[in-house]
């Protein structure tokens, strides 16, 4: 039964691209699709708020975000896992 409401919600997987506000990231997910009348694939991109209750992730962390309720005006997904850390130079 959990296994059947976990499905429900969405879950994407993007790149952090603004960590500067308080509790809050902003996700940049792309994903690749065929252009109906000229067959070539192009990448298209969504910036999504998410919930960061620790502040935990950075500029360049690739992370896995999930559907939740509202939490504020803009910010309706919440951060699940880290998938992948952002190489420091």
């Amino acid at each position: 039964m959990t296994e059947a409401k976990k499905s429900l919600k969405r879950t994407l997987i993007g790149k952090v691209v603004s960590d500067k506000r308080a509790k809050t990231v902003t996700v940049l997910v792309e994903r690749r699709v065929k252009h109906p009348i000229y067959d070539k694939v192009v990448t298209r991109s969504s910036k999504y708020h998410a919930h960061d209750e620790k502040g935990e992730y950075n500029m360049g962390d690739t992370i896995e975000i999930t559907e939740s309720r509202p939490i504020s005006k803009t910010k309706n997904w919440v951060v699940t896992r880290l998938v992948e850390k952002a190489v420091t130079v």
